[in-house]
């Protein structure tokens, strides 16, 4: 019974079959459709017969219906939807169909979906849109990024005929050997032996990453590694993450928190970024003390990843990073705002990141001889106490660094003293040959919080070296009143004796005598500071030497009113 109902069905569908034959010789327009293509929304009146002739999935549910009557058929998952069948459709019906950049990722992954193959009938869909991929997709870089962003919404089709594949893989190789041709171009024009009269102007090596941006995540992430692999060089790879990371979070803009604190308008937007930012910081190159990547970079990765409450991991990355080449940075790179949400006492700096950024920068010795990758014989043979070393120049850059942006940071009316105090003492005796940035910041955090514990107070005045400050900041120090009154006595006390080794011709070595040997480099400030020369004028000298006496008789006058009030206060506490 089962085997006579096969034959019958066999016969009908040969029938069926010889009818579209019959119809395949009368013109279309006076055919009526046979069968309806729904694809969602969308549906085409078509006929039976050109269909079958070429794609083998229609033929294949045509045969495998019950009905052999059947005029309705749902192909809603066909790739590119209802405007790749049209096309498809059309190829069908013999029109000649033009074959684009923008359409040929939706036609190969429709025609794979058709199963138009060559095993129907020769130079089918999949043929035709496979030529064009090898003539014009795959051997140029800008049109295989154009395709393969076309194929971002034509998964998993596309991942299954390994189409994405192919792109990202031709894209890799394409990139590498341009970039060695850039090399044998530079070459060339190095050892202009060979005339070259056609050439053209240079195209900047990095053009084509820029292109990049179109692509989603994702893809960009597989290009960036394929690129990687190939050995595409460091600073490229990091020009095309800036260029990415720029246009990606352009836009991604979390509004006042105090405002809309909790929306899911800015949950969203912070989400977006936390995702953008993390798998930036997962491609960039290897950390190094010599990186291509820029600090402008990292420093703006890192402020969205805090903003963003991006993990762990990822901001200490960046800030192991920044520290690496913390001797690069400016203020406005160390100047990150912190993540207050919903705290309207918070501060504005996050002086956490900064404390651990700076510790790495310090602690960067012991960490190369615990890593000898990391280990650049170049770098780690000088000696801090060789001023003119490069080691000893970053640290002096460093320094001048945290005094500017103790400054900046102390005009917070809401940083706490021991946070400001812990950045202060961060830095090791040498770092500073001279502490007036440092007083001046102190100055600054006493001015704005008046209000501060006496021990606090004079544990963050314990900060500064005395011995490290210029004449004319040991004169303000002086007559500072918000200065405890030990320091402003210990400025005095100093400043006494700087004035006396100056006057006698600075042959007093008992005070900066010491420093000027260990730190040679520094220049002497004030008049008369330095060792005067016997050729000079003397009446210049006899000049310098009266201003140098009523300077310190004031000084002394000034000394002896603060000894007064010292005794005055001591005899309060007493009582």
């Amino acid at each position: 019974m089962s085997s006579s109902m096969g034959l019958q069905d066999y016969a009908k569908q040969n029938i069926m079959i010889s009818k579209f034959l019959a119809l395949a010789s009368m013109p279309i327009s006076d055919v009526s459709s046979d069968v309806t293509i729904e694809i969602g929304a969308s549906s085409f009146a078509l006929h039976k017969f050109p269909l079958v002739s070429r794609s083998g999935r229609i033929r294949r549910l045509l045969i495998e219906a019950k009905d052999a009557t059947i005029s309705r058929m749902n192909l809603s998952l066909i790739p590119g939807g209802p405007e790749a069948f049209e096309l498809a459709a059309k190829f069908c019906y013999g029109i000649n169909i033009e074959i684009t950049l923008s359409n040929v990722a939706m036609l190969r992954c429709a025609a794979h979906f058709l199963e138009m193959t060559e095993e129907f009938v020769q130079k089918n869909l999949e043929a035709r849109t496979e030529a064009y991929l090898k003539d014009t997709v795959l051997p140029n870089i800008s049109n295989s990024i154009s395709v393969l962003h076309r194929c971002e919404c034509l998964s998993p089709v596309s991942e299954e005929i390994n189409l994405v594949n192919r792109l990202i893989n031709a894209i890799a190789n394409n990139a590498c050997k341009e970039q060695l041709a850039s090399g044998l171009l530079k070459l060339d024009h190095n050892f202009p032996m060979k005339t070259m009269p056609n050439i053209e102007p240079e195209t900047p090596s990095d053009w084509w990453g820029k292109s990049l941006s179109v692509l989603n995540l994702e893809f960009f992430q597989r290009v960036l590694t394929a690129v990687k692999s190939k050995g595409l060089k460091q600073d490229m790879i990091s020009k095309i993450l800036i260029n990415y990371t720029h246009n990606s979070l352009q836009g991604l803009v979390i509004r006042d928190p105090h405002i809309v604190t909790g929306s899911l308008l800015d949950m969203e937007l912070q989400k977006k970024q936390r995702v953008i930012v993390e798998a930036m910081v997962s491609l960039l190159p290897t950390q190094s003390r010599r990186s291509s990547v820029p600090m402008a970079f990292l420093s703006s990765l890192l402020k969205t990843a805090i903003a963003s409450s991006a993990s762990t991991s990822c901001r200490s990355d960046l800030e192991r990073r920044i520290g690496l080449q913390l001797d690069q940075a400016i203020l406005e790179d160390i100047l990150i705002p912190a993540n207050s949400y919903g705290n309207n006492h918070g501060t504005m700096y996050d002086t956490e990141s900064i404390l651990r950024i700076f510790s790495i920068f310090l602690n960067l010795d012991e960490d190369d001889d615990e890593d000898n990758r990391m280990r650049d014989e170049s770098e780690m043979a000088y000696d801090f106490d060789s001023p003119g070393s490069p080691k000893q120049s970053s640290i002096l850059k460093v320094s001048k660094l945290l005094d500017t942006y103790l400054a900046e940071i102390a005009l917070d009316t809401n940083l706490l003293p021991s946070k400001f105090i812990a950045l202060a003492e961060l830095l090791p005796d040498h770092a500073r040959i001279i502490s007036d940035g440092l007083y001046r910041a102190v100055d600054i955090f006493l001015k704005v919080h008046p209000n501060i514990k006496d021990s606090e107070r004079y544990r963050l005045c314990k900060t500064i070296d005395c011995q490290k400050l210029s004449q004319e900041a040991c004169s303000h120090a002086a007559q500072n009143e918000r200065l405890p009154v030990q320091m402003a006595v210990q400025v005095l006390y100093f400043e006494q004796i700087r004035l006396r080794n100056a006057m006698n011709g600075g042959h007093n070595q008992f005070f900066f005598g010491t420093i000027n040997s260990q730190f040679p480099q520094r220049s002497s400030s004030g008049a008369g500071s330095g060792a005067i020369s016997p050729r000079d004028n003397y009446a210049s000298v006899r000049r310098e030497n009266r201003e140098l006496k009523l300077e310190v008789a004031r000084m002394r006058m000034r000394l002896t009113d603060l000894e007064k009030d010292h005794v005055s206060m001591k005899q309060e506490l007493d009582q």
